[in-house]
């Protein structure tokens, strides 16, 4: 056979030859990339087991104050992010976003009343309203008023003029109100330690839960269960500023045993 013949041949075995790399290094490449794209793009897998509670009593407190504890976390975040004296913006943006808030009153660093929406609110102030604190260090402080109509919660936050304290800005709230967005508010109860306890329940007696001694279970626990009037109850504290506030609901099982937990 002539070289002239033979030359054809071989790059016809060449390209054969590269054609069968080619290809297996193509397929080694596909094989790569879906290993790489399996490892980027993960098909999850979600347990929803994970969350549950062991305990039914933590489960019960949990459903019944996230709807009541929520919407009072993002009121009191709204008004401590404002250092400054309020405008007509903030206070229609406060009402709108939290219609249930009653009123809104800004104060001068004496305690003299500069502004209040409404002007004329339904229930008035029947105490001072003693706020004392150093406003450098504290940012949020709660004061309960009991008039005849019913319990009100004011939070108070300090504003500033040229980085020195002005005054406050106060807004207040009826705790019952907060109860109502509870799915079954007659088993829910909000208590001030060392002031008052409401409920929807009107049957129920919480002297009580009152009558606990808060001041010494809150320097160890945020939660846990205790007994009182006969019954057990399960219970965890929320801070406003350094105020403390404990939701607490009958327990599902009454068993007398120590389960400490941790708050949700």
């Amino acid at each position: 056979m002539s070289l002239k013949h033979i030359l054809p041949l071989l790059l016809l075995a060449l390209l054969a030859t590269a054609c069968s790399t080619l290809k297996e290094s193509w397929q080694g490449t596909k094989e790569v990339a879906q290993d790489v794209g399996t490892f980027v793009n993960p098909d999850p897998e979600v347990n929803l087991d994970a969350y549950q509670f062991e305990n039914p009593n933590q489960e019960k407190l949990a459903r019944l104050m996230t709807p009541v504890d929520g919407p009072l976390k993002s009121m009191i975040r709204y008004v401590s992010d404002r250092d400054s004296y309020p405008d007509q913006k903030w206070i229609d943006l406060l009402f709108l976003r939290y219609p249930w808030v009653h009123s809104m009153i800004v104060v001068d660093k004496d305690g003299w009343m500069l502004d209040r929406v409404p002007e004329e609110p339904l229930k008035r102030i029947s105490d001072p309203l003693v706020y004392e604190a150093n406003w450098r260090s504290t940012f949020l402080q709660t004061v309960v008023d009991y008039p005849e109509l019913g319990p009100e919660l004011y939070v108070g936050t300090p504003y500033f003029k040229d980085a020195d304290f002005a005054g406050l800005i106060l807004v207040s709230v009826d705790p019952r109100t907060l109860l109502s967005f509870c799915p079954n508010p007659d088993e829910l109860v909000l208590l001030q330690p060392g002031g008052g306890a409401w409920t929807m329940n009107h049957g129920l007696d919480t002297a009580p839960l009152k009558a606990l001694p808060w001041k010494e279970m809150l320097e160890d626990d945020v939660a846990g269960e205790v007994e009182a009037g006969g019954e057990r109850w399960v219970w965890i504290v929320r801070y406003v500023g350094s105020d403390p506030y404990v939701y607490a609901t009958p327990c599902v099982k009454q068993e007398r045993e120590d389960s400490g937990w941790l708050p949700f």
